[in-house]
C-alpha cells in the first residue's frame, strides 16, 4: 500500500541524525536470542483467515509471557488482546494482523512454508506469509517486550490487537462488533505498520491523510435459462449477459466517476456451463472495488447494481431472475492517517532515527487494510498507520537497472529482510509509543 501523492507533509521537528533510539542494541540482542526463532516459527506455520488458531496461542503464550498483560482470547473470532497498564495516562492501541494467504511458496528462503490448510469455503489450500504479516506480529511481541523493560519511560495503557482476517478484510470489523472498544480500554491513539516490499529496509513511510483505499467484494449471479448450444433461441444465455454486465462496468469509471477521483473496478472471476454445447442456466462474476472516498464508494457500488439489473431486463428477464448483486461481505472504508497525530509521530520517528529515516514516494496503488475499522470518524479514534522498509536498497536499484525484480506482496515468490524489518518494526512502534505516553513531567 503505497502514500498518496501530492499531500504536503506535516512540518517536522529538526533532529541531529541518529544511529536509532538508544534501546536499539536491545531490540538487536532481542531478535537474536528469540525473536528471529519466533518469526521463522509463524513463517513455517501461516493460518488462513479466521483459522488462525495456532498463532492465536502463540501470541497470547508469548504476551503472557511478557509479564503484566492481561491476555483475552477468541475476541472476534480468533482475535487477542493484551493490556498493558502502567499508572495514569492515555491509552494506545497497537495493533498487528496474524493471517497468511492462499498461496504455495516459491521465495527461496530456507525457512518456507510447506503447509496447507481447508479454508472456510471448504477448500484444502496451500498457505504462505506472502503479505509480512509474519513481521508485523513478531514485531509486536518485540514491542511489548521493550515496552515492559521500559515502563520508566511511560505511563498510560497500551491494548495490544493482534488481528484475524486482515486478507479478507473482516477481521478488524469482528473485533469492533465483538466489543473492542467496550470491553477493553478505549484508545486515544492507534497505531501500526505494514512492511512494504517495494520501500528499503532502514527507512519509514508515514504522512497524513488517505493511505489505502476502500474496498468492496461484489458478487454478481445471473439468472438465464438453459438450453442446447445450437438452439440458443429456446433459452437465455447468462454467458452472454454476463459479459454485457463486464463490458458495462467499464463506463462506471470512465464516463461517471469525475477523472481526478480515483476508482477501480475490477472483474476477477467469470465462472459459467460447464461443456461446450450447453448453455448454462447461471454465470456468477467476483469484482473488486476501491475508491478514496465515500461518495465515489457509493455511486461505484449502486452503478453495479443498476447495471446487472438492466441487462436483466434489456435481455427481456423477469423481475424475479434479474441478476443477483451482493455486496459487503468483505469491505473495508478508506484508511485515513489523523494529520495531527501523525505529524507527532514524524516527529518522533525523525527525532529517533533522524531526518533521513522517512522515505517519500507516490502511492502506486489502491490497496485496502481494514485498520479503517479501529480508526473510522465515528470512533474518534486518530490513527497513523505507517510502512516499514522491506528490502534492501541494493535489490531495490538492481532491479530498476533491469535486474531481477522486487517479488511483490501476494506472490509467491515474496520475501523481505527478516532482521531489518522486524527489528525497525519493532523499533518505530516502540518509539511511537514512548512518544504518545510520555509522562507529563
Amino acid at each position: 500500500m503505497r502514500l498518496l501523492a501530492g499531500l504536503l507533509a506535516t512540518s517536522l521537528l529538526a533532529a541531529p541524525a541518529l544511529a536509532g533510539p538508544d534501546f536499539a542494541p536491545a531490540v538487536e540482542a532481542d531478535y537474536a536470542a528469540h525473536l528471529e526463532k519466533l518469526f521463522v516459527d509463524f513463517h513455517r506455520n501461516p493460518e488462513l483467515s479466521f483459522k488462525e488458531t495456532r498463532t492465536a496461542a502463540i501470541m497470547a503464550k508469548e504476551l503472557r509471557a511478557v509479564g503484566g498483560i492481561e491476555v483475552t482470547e477468541g475476541v472476534g473470532g480468533t482475535g487477542v488482546v493484551g493490556v498493558m497498564k502502567n499508572g495514569e495516562g492515555p491509552t494506545v492501541l497497537v495493533r498487528a494482523d496474524m493471517d497468511g494467504l492462499p498461496l504455495k511458496e516459491d521465495s527461496g528462503v530456507a525457512y518456507p512454508s510447506t503447509v496447507t490448510q481447508v479454508d472456510i469455503d471448504g477448500v484444502t489450500k496451500p498457505v504462505m506469509h506472502a503479505c509480512g504479516h509474519d513481521v508485523h506480529i513478531t514485531s509486536m511481541i518485540g514491542t511489548a517486550r521493550q515496552l515492559a523493560r521500559m515502563k520508566d519511560r511511560w505511563r498510560g495503557t497500551v491494548v495490544f490487537v493482534v488481528q484475524p482476517a486482515e486478507e479478507r478484510i473482516g477481521g478488524a470489523r469482528k473485533m469492533m462488533e465483538d466489543g473492542l472498544y467496550t470491553r477493553f480500554p478505549k484508545p486515544d491513539y492507534a497505531v501500526a505498520f505494514h512492511v512494504a516490499a517495494g520501500v528499503p529496509t532502514g527507512k519509514l513511510m508515514l504522512e497524513p491523510g488517505i493511505s489505502s483505499s476502500s474496498s468492496d467484494s461484489v458478487d454478481i449471479t445471473v439468472f438465464g435459462v438453459g438450453t442446447h448450444g445450437a438452439a440458443p433461441h429456446m433459452g437465455k444465455d447468462p454467458i452472454v449477459m454476463g459479459a454485457e454486465i463486464v463490458m458495462a462496468l467499464q463506463t462506471l469509471v470512465s464516463r461517471e466517476i469525475a477523472p481526478l477521483s480515483p476508482g477501480v473496478v475490477t472483474v476477477g472471476s467469470f465462472h459459467s456451463g460447464f461443456k461446450h454445447n450447453i448453455i448454462s442456466d447461471k454465470a456468477e462474476l467476483q469484482l473488486t472495488v476501491r475508491s478514496d472516498d465515500e461518495g465515489t464508494r457509493k455511486k461505484l457500488l449502486d452503478g453495479i447494481k443498476r447495471i446487472a439489473e438492466n441487462v436483466g431486463r434489456m435481455n427481456g428477464l423477469p423481475e424475479d431472475k434479474l441478476p443477483k448483486v451482493r455486496v459487503g461481505f468483505e469491505s473495508t472504508p478508506v484508511t485515513i492517517n489523523n494529520p495531527a497525530l501523525t505529524g507527532r509521530v514524524q516527529s518522533a520517528f525523525t527525532g529517533a532515527f533522524g531526518e533521513t529515516i522517512l522515505h517519500r514516494e507516490p502511492r502506486q496503488s489502491m490497496g485496502a487494510e481494514d485498520f479503517a475499522y479501529f480508526i473510522q470518524q465515528d470512533s474518534g479514534v486518530p490513527g497513523a498507520y505507517f510502512q516499514v522498509g522491506g528490502t534492501p536498497q541494493a535489490e531495490i536499484d538492481a532491479a530498476k537497472n533491469g535486474g531481477k525484480p522486487v517479488p511483490s506482496h501476494h506472490s509467491p515468490f515474496f520475501k523481505i529482510d527478516p532482521k531489518a524489518s522486524v527489528t525497525l518494526g519493532t523499533e518505530a512502534t516502540t518509539v511511537a509509543v514512548l512518544d504518545l505516553l510520555k509522562p507529563k513531567s
